[in-house]
């Protein structure tokens, strides 16, 4: 064998280069399944904030609040 054919031996083809490195700008698994989690806990964050602000005018003890006087 030549020198050369011995390199071209020890050479990956260019499909499993291809496949080895990601293209650029495509997430990672990795990196989907943390923006799916994120995006979970911002959106269990955001219900559990709304929860409140709906019952923050509500009366704790079942009675309405006095009118004010006037």
């Amino acid at each position: 064998m030549s020198e050369n054919e011995e390199a071209g031996l020890l050479r990956p083809s260019p499909r499993e280069v291809a496949e080895a490195v990601p293209h650029p700008g495509t997430p990672t698994t990795r990196e989907l399944r943390t923006v799916g989690q994120r995006r979970r806990d911002a959106e269990s964050k955001l219900e559990q904030h709304l929860q409140v602000a709906r019952h923050k005018n509500e009366p704790h003890d079942g009675h309405s609040e006095p009118a004010a006087a006037g």
